[in-house]
């Protein structure tokens, strides 16, 4: 059985991040332009920081890649840190440069810095602050962006929007634009990857206005996969249950607080003839009217859009800094500001495509296999036929 499976390494003032992946198939056409132009989404955003200005990332492609198509081995990628020039004696790994740069010892509230240091016993933070920083999650980008592709190769595509910045909500986008390409073709358009423009202004106005006063941000975002077959996912145990895993991805991404599958919350507000998805058929097959499981049934895709909604929490990075305590003296301190954010949704969301791309590949393959692209065609090619034969 195939399995879609990666690791990431790296500081965010260091070299650079790498990345290994194993599980994609052979024969799979593939890029350093394909990883690249996701790596650009996610740095894009009203509302990110200088950190932005410097880097322009480009992901190396090392292995498991010839003449343009994968070979069934490790793919592994490496993105350069171009800030790592002004960083190579206080990030070296070399000891003859220790204490070249003062430790951190003020933790920033609402980070991994206090935790961190005290179970890792560290009495510099920076040793925390470096490998927790979202600067990791390009590689998990560059990582969904063969995910990506690999699905785009069997008709299933991922999308994001931004549905919420601060208090400022829109109305879901589906209800209005049936077609989710028109939808997805206006997030792209918008500074702040939201597809109704006058509540895109109002939004930038809101970053502004948390920016000039030192302030930061969060958010709501929406991801869609659509075209999934009905099956991934597995309702005989509690971690093959696929809205279960697709929760932890994103729970796993830098700040995100909240997850939800379909309508979520929303559906504990409701009497149950309100919200389950009625079934019919048409004569060839089944199908519903209504998506409020967002996708999936019992941990297990039912063949509608898959819909994940994510909550991020602001910035804890602020340069109006909250009250700390410094870990060697004891003393009261203002909290240490690190070069970041006022809002990073719209990032957040493009992340937010790339682990679920990553979560369905695996379920995907976990389902039809294949040590090649044409035999994992086969066999998807042979369970649709099942499907429509039911």
């Amino acid at each position: 059985m195939n399995k879609f499976r990666f690791l990431t390494s790296g500081e965010s003032h260091g070299k650079g991040l790498i990345g290994i992946l194993e599980g994609i198939p052979s024969g799979l056409s593939l890029s350093s332009e394909d990883i690249d132009k996701e790596l650009k989404r996610r740095q894009m955003g009203y509302g990110r920081g200088g950190r932005m200005k410097i880097e322009s990332d480009h992901a190396e492609i090392i292995s498991g890649i010839r003449w343009g198509k994968t070979i069934g081995s490790p793919i592994s990628l490496i993105i350069e840190n171009k800030d790592w020039k002004n960083w190579q004696q206080g990030m070296s790994s070399e000891s003859n440069y220790e204490g070249s740069i003062p430790p951190v010892t003020r933790p920033r509230p609402g980070h991994a810095d206090l935790a961190g240091a005290l179970k890792y016993g560290h009495r510099d933070i920076r040793n925390i602050l470096e490998r927790s920083s979202a600067r990791e999650t390009a590689m998990r980008v560059a990582i969904g962006a063969i995910a990506k592709k690999f699905l785009s190769e069997f008709g299933i595509n991922i999308g994001s929007y931004v549905i919420q910045i601060g208090n400022l909500k829109i109305s879901d986008p589906r209800s209005q634009i049936s077609d989710f390409r028109e939808i997805f073709k206006k997030t792209e358009a918008s500074p702040v990857r939201c597809p109704d423009e006058d509540a895109s202004k109002k939004m930038m106005e809101l970053i502004d206005t948390a920016a000039n006063n030192g302030d930061t941000l969060g958010g709501v975002f929406e991801v869609i996969a659509t075209g999934i077959p009905l099956g991934l996912g597995s309702h005989i145990q509690w971690d093959k249950r696929l809205d279960g895993r697709l929760a932890q991805a994103l729970m796993g991404i830098q700040a995100i607080k909240g997850v939800e599958i379909g309508k979520g919350f929303e559906m504990a507000e409701r009497t149950g003839s309100e919200v389950m998805d009625e079934i019919f058929y048409n004569g060839s097959r089944f199908y519903r009217e209504t998506n409020h499981a967002g996708g999936i049934e019992g941990g297990i895709t039912n063949g509608m859009p898959v819909v994940i909604r994510a909550a991020m929490k602001p910035i804890p990075t602020l340069r109006k800094p909250l009250q700390s305590v410094d870990i060697i003296t004891k003393k009261p301190f203002e909290a240490a500001y690190e070069r970041s954010d006022t809002c990073a949704v719209p990032a957040a969301a493009v992340i937010g495509e790339a682990m679920t791309a990553i979560v369905i590949a695996d379920a995907f393959l976990e389902k039809f296999g294949g040590d090649s692209m044409e035999e994992t065609k086969r066999n998807f090619d042979a369970y649709a036929e099942y499907l429509k034969s039911f």
